[in-house]
C-alpha cells in the first residue's frame, strides 16, 4: 500500500495561524530570541515542568499561589516575576526539579494558540536535529509556527523555520507546496554560511542590544546542543528526553 505523503508548512506570524490550523499536524513553535531557546535550556538544566501562559494576569495568579514565575514584555522583566526570559536565567541551581510559569511577549502565546494540534513541540537551533528526526518518525503533517514580533514577520524565526523545513523535506515522505516554506528555505540558504552576520539585520537583535540583553545571541544560534525536545501535555511543557530515531 502506497504511503500518504505529509505536507510541510511554515506560518510566518501567529496572526495568520488560523489559516494554517490543522489539528492533525505536529506544530513546532519557534521563538529563537528568546523564548523557545530559554525553554529548551530550562529542560537541559533539569526543569520539571514549564507552564506557558499567554497573559501577565495569569502569571500573577500563579505567583500568588507560590509558583516560580518567568515573565517579560518587550524584553523587560515584570516586577512580580522571579526572572525574565534570557536562557541564562534558567541555570541548574535555580530551576532544577522546579515547575516554572512562563509568559513572554510572543512565544508563550503561540504555544497556547497551537494547543489543540496533534502535538506541540518547542524548537530552536539548540535541538534542531532532534526535532527534525522526531517529526520524521511521525505520520503527521508539520506546521512550523514562527512567533514573530507582535504578530509581525521576523527574520530569526523564519531562518530557523527554513532550516527545519529543509531537514524534514529530505525525507521522501514529506512535501511542500507552501510558498512561505519555500521562502524560509531560500532565506536559510542565504544565511546559513554566516548566521551571525545575517542575523545582524534582525530588528529583535537591535531591540535586545539597546536593552543590553544581546549577550545570548550566539548561544541562541548554537546548533544541536541537546536531543531534548520540550512537548506540550495538557497545559504544561515536559520533555522528550534524549530522543533517538527508535523512539516513538
Amino acid at each position: 500500500m502506497k504511503s500518504v505523503k505529509r505536507k510541510v508548512e511554515v506560518c510566518l506570524s501567529p496572526s495568520v495561524f488560523p489559516e494554517f490550523r490543522n489539528d492533525d499536524a505536529i506544530v513546532v513553535v519557534v521563538d529563537i530570541l528568546r523564548a523557545t531557546s530559554a525553554i529548551i535550556t530550562a529542560f537541559i538544566h533539569g526543569a520539571k515542568k514549564i507552564i506557558p501562559v499567554a497573559t501577565l494576569d495569569e502569571a500573577k495568579v500563579y505567583k500568588e499561589k507560590g509558583y516560580m514565575v518567568a515573565a517579560e514584555r518587550d524584553g523587560i522583566v515584570r516586577d512580580f516575576a522571579d526572572f525574565g526570559n534570557s536562557p541564562y536565567n534558567f541555570q541548574k541551581e535555580v530551576i532544577q526539579d522546579k515547575e516554572i510559569v512562563y509568559s513572554t511577549t510572543n512565544g508563550t502565546n503561540c504555544i497556547t494558540m497551537a494547543r489543540n494540534s496533534y502535538r506541540v513541540l518547542i524548537g530552536g537551533y539548540l535541538n534542531l536535529d532532534a526535532v527534525g528526526d522526531y517529526v520524521k518518525t511521525e505520520a503527521h503533517d508539520l506546521v512550523i509556527l514562527c512567533a514573530g514580533w507582535k504578530n509581525k514577520f521576523n527574520l530569526e524565526d523564519t531562518l530557523f523555520a527554513g532550516a527545519l523545513a529543509e531537514s524534514v523535506l529530505q525525507d521522501d515522505n514529506y512535501f511542500t507546496i507552501c510558498d512561505s516554506a519555500h521562502a524560509a528555505i531560500d532565506l536559510w540558504n542565504m544565511a546559513r554560511q554566516n548566521i551571525m552576520k545575517y542575523i545582524d539585520k534582525a530588528a529583535q537583535r537591535h531591540r535586545l542590544k539597546e536593552k543590553g540583553l544581546d549577550d545570548v545571541l550566539e548561544y541562541c544560534h548554537t546548533m544541536n546542543v541537546t536531543r531534548i525536545i520540550p512537548v506540550l501535555k495538557e497545559n504544561y511543557l515536559t520533555k522528550i528526553d534524549d530522543f533517538t530515531d527508535n523512539d516513538r
